[in-house]
């Protein structure tokens, strides 16, 4: 069976208790849950992973690229979390393993403070979801599925 990566990056384990406001109260299991229950429906295996450590992520991101390039996996929805605004390593580490990945955050971060305005990954990312609460997380699922298993 195909599968198919989330990643999560810095602070997206306190999902749930930090920033309710903004991210709402679902937790990262939830989160997984969600995840796990839309590839099931795409006919698709989840690898779901947090990491605060950059380093950690990229080397996710390499794995996935090499399983990509196999084709044991279709690409990953990768949210990256206050890592999108400063990593020029992730950027370069998407690009280099050549992974099919579709950004998604929480909330708006258009909406947000400037700095949160400029995104890394997003131009090597295949498409992007913003601001639809932790549903995000499906349509980027469905999003990544459509544009690369339907012709």
């Amino acid at each position: 069976m195909t599968s198919v990566y989330v990643l999560n990056g810095p602070n997206l384990n306190l999902l749930g208790t930090r920033r309710p406001e903004v991210y709402g109260n679902t937790t990262l299991a939830d989160v997984e849950d969600l995840c796990r229950q839309e590839a099931g429906n795409l006919g698709l295996e989840l690898e779901f992973l947090q990491s605060n450590h950059e380093g950690q992520l990229i080397d996710w991101v390499h794995e996935a690229g090499a399983r990509v390039a196999t084709g044991e996996c279709l690409g990953a929805v990768f949210n990256p979390g206050a890592y999108t605004h400063t990593s020029i390593a992730l950027h370069d580490a998407i690009e280099g393993a050549a992974l099919p990945v579709v950004e998604v955050h929480i909330s708006n971060v258009h909406a947000r403070e400037e700095f949160r305005h400029r995104s890394y990954v997003s131009p090597v990312a295949r498409g992007v979801v913003v601001g639809f609460g932790v549903y995000g997380y499906v349509l980027a699922l469905q999003g990544l599925h459509h544009a690369l298993t339907v012709s």
